[in-house]
């Protein structure tokens, strides 16, 4: 028996067309609907917070100071020196640990030309300082009384510091959510909006800065040296992305 074939019939070029431009349809639509979820309102604002606490370690910037006419002279008279500070502060007490040289330097000294006359080297200036972090603050007198009293003759500064504030800045943290919280609700009551959640929180910087003293150990007699530690301020801030509703 013969067998009958039938032929499917062939798009025409007209009806690709019609088909490609309604896929293209429904894809700008998919789209469109797709950037109309991914948007969202949003207000980004900054809060910031603080508190206030006592300092718990003082650093003090001491040493020597020695000038002579060569350097071998200024630097044999600084060691002996600081071989004195460095004994009276063991003496004291003071940990390995909690001294630190912070600085050494030897330095030609020139003399003031004349009009039409070069500089010349006058002499040697040699400077060594250490650094000392005291973990009892009632001792800061005592021990400045001690350092000047055994050949200290530069003091470059007290610095008062809280040593572990991480757990103290808890507090800030808090308060400048609390800060960044509320001017965000400031400006949407104002712009007739309602706040949504919090999408992000960023914290920028945090701490506190060391409070310093600074004087020249000349001339202290007294070991009453009067000192106070006050209080230390630690700050942080945050910023917070808030959807709007």
């Amino acid at each position: 028996m013969p067998h009958s074939t039938a032929k499917t019939p062939a798009i025409g070029r007209s009806q690709w067309l019609t088909i490609g431009l309604g896929a293209l349809m429904a894809l700008g639509l998919f789209a469109g609907n797709a950037k109309a979820e991914e948007f969202q309102r949003t207000i980004t604002i900054t809060g910031q917070g603080q508190v206030s606490v006592k300092p718990d370690i003082a650093v003090v910037d001491s040493g020597v100071v020695t000038q002579a006419k060569t350097a071998a002279e200024a630097l044999a008279a600084n060691t002996e020196a600081m071989q004195s500070v460095f004994a009276a502060l063991k003496n004291l007490g003071i940990e390995d640990r909690d001294m630190r040289t912070s600085q050494f330097s030897v330095n030609a000294m020139h003399t003031r030309p004349e009009r039409g006359e070069a500089a010349r080297i006058s002499g040697y200036q040699v400077s060594n300082l250490v650094s000392v972090t005291l973990r009892d603050l009632d001792r800061v007198g005592e021990v400045l009384d001690r350092l000047v009293s055994n050949g200290s003759n530069e003091l470059r500064g007290i610095r008062f510091q809280v040593e572990k504030p991480g757990p103290l800045m808890d507090g800030a943290r808090e308060e400048a959510v609390k800060d960044a919280l509320r001017k965000a609700k400031i400006y949407v009551a104002a712009a007739g909006v309602a706040l949504g959640p919090v999408l992000t929180i960023n914290e920028h910087g945090g701490g506190g800065r060391p409070q310093p003293m600074f004087a020249r150990a000349m001339a202290m007699e007294s070991s009453d040296v009067p000192i106070a530690a006050g209080e230390q301020t630690l700050s942080t801030s945050v910023t917070l992305v808030i959807g709007l509703e």
